[in-house]
């Protein structure tokens, strides 16, 4: 399972990659060409779309990578024990947090698809890149839910 969600976590990373890329050259094509007096068309829903899932693929790999911001002012204080008990609460929350996010957000894509709403200038649908953030919030949930298992695991084998 661990090596599933790594290659999925990498996937949506390389696809959040490229999505940052065509924005940035869809952006920078856009100034250039405003100075002509010819701005691309739909530039703004095209970037909005983009960022979007530059965003959602970028989440399962950085809490992978651990490099999500922490506070941690006062669990520092803390035990080592106590430490790992509310690391595994803190991931079992998450886990059910994003899970519930990522079942609206797929619910919300579902009702736009059934609706056939487009988006105004270029007509584009919304409900694949709905889809897209779903699928990216679904892996956090799966990176989150391996963090979940080994946290408590761990606390198992330390005799808690």
């Amino acid at each position: 399972m661990e090596r599933l969600f790594s290659i999925l976590s990498k996937s949506f990373m390389i696809l959040g990659g490229a999505a940052l890329l065509a924005l940035v050259l869809l952006a920078t094509g856009n100034v250039a060409l405003r100075i002509t007096g010819a701005p691309f068309a739909g530039t703004y829903e095209i970037v909005s779309f983009l960022g979007a899932i530059v965003i959602a693929g970028a989440l399962a790999h950085t809490q992978r990578r651990k490099d999500h911001i922490v506070v941690d002012i006062l669990s520092e204080k803390f035990p080592e024990p106590v430490k790992r008990v509310l690391d595994t609460l803190n991931y079992a929350c998450t886990c059910v947090l994003f899970g519930i996010v990522t079942w609206q957000v797929w619910v919300w894509g579902e009702k736009l698809r059934l609706s056939g709403e487009l988006s105004e200038t270029l007509q584009f649908a919304y409900y694949p890149f709905v889809y897209v953030v779903a699928a990216g919030f679904g892996a956090l949930t799966g990176v989150l839910f391996l963090d979940f298992m080994k946290a408590l695991l761990r606390g198992r084998e330390d005799g808690e």
